[in-house]
């Protein structure tokens, strides 16, 4: 049998088919531009700092980043106040969050202060009040059994991570367990204020840092995408 030699068989390239790979001119970078940042969009909504932070890590130049993410501003396709009015309702319906803990997320994702504080009108306090207490119910409800200086000390520390202010959270625990059978004497012979600072700033430490799983909502989105529960 003869003995195939190395590199038989294999057409060889021409000199113009490798003047063509030669000359083959480098990818646009603000195509490049566009594209990622229409494959993040079609994902979920992006504010204008993710996006620019996406495009840095890319290595796209910032002359030619800035350029694509101002004409996606222009055309709508980037809306940092839209952005931030979704976040608020979704994540605020989806999981309860108040005030505080929105206006912390949405700093982390680039929003500008006048947006967020746009954004946050859309809850009062009475709508934050009656939150507050479905999330005290309901989770009172699976506490059968737990002591209620216990059951206080619990309730007050979920709402503080969820960005309710000491005040309302107190008010808040102190009524629900008035209202659960057995516990009405506690809220009478406790002092409330007492033991509110003696959970609170453990509870209100935790919720300047944020939610526990704020840290991980980068892949969350006003449009329903995955959230910690």
């Amino acid at each position: 049998m003869t003995e195939r030699q190395p590199g038989r068989g294999r057409r060889r390239r021409t000199a113009g088919e490798r003047g063509a790979a030669a000359t083959t001119p480098p990818a646009d970078p603000r195509q490049q531009a566009r594209d990622i940042c229409l494959r993040l969009l079609s994902v979920r909504p992006r504010t204008r700092a993710e996006l620019a932070t996406a495009l840095r890590r890319r290595g796209i130049p910032d002359e030619d980043a800035t350029a694509v993410l101002e004409r996606y501003g222009e055309v709508g396709m980037i809306d940092d106040e839209a952005f931030a009015k979704a976040w608020v309702t979704s994540r605020h319906a989806g999981r309860g969050l108040a005030r505080g803990a929105l206006a912390r997320e949405l700093r982390q994702r680039g929003v500008d202060s006048s947006a967020i504080g746009s954004a946050l009108t859309e809850l009062d306090g009475d709508t934050e009040a009656t939150m507050a207490r479905a999330l005290v119910d309901r989770r009172l409800r699976s506490m059968a059994g737990v002591p209620a200086e216990v059951a206080f000390r619990r309730l007050v520390g979920m709402l503080a991570r969820k960005g309710y202010s000491s005040g309302l959270a107190v008010r808040t625990v102190r009524d629900a367990l008035a209202a659960r059978p057995g516990d009405d004497g506690f809220v009478d012979d406790v002092d409330m204020d007492a033991l509110a600072d003696s959970v609170g700033g453990d509870a209100l430490a935790d919720s300047v840092g944020g939610d526990a799983s704020a840290g991980s909502v980068g892949a969350d989105g006003p449009d329903g995408g995955t959230r910690g529960r």
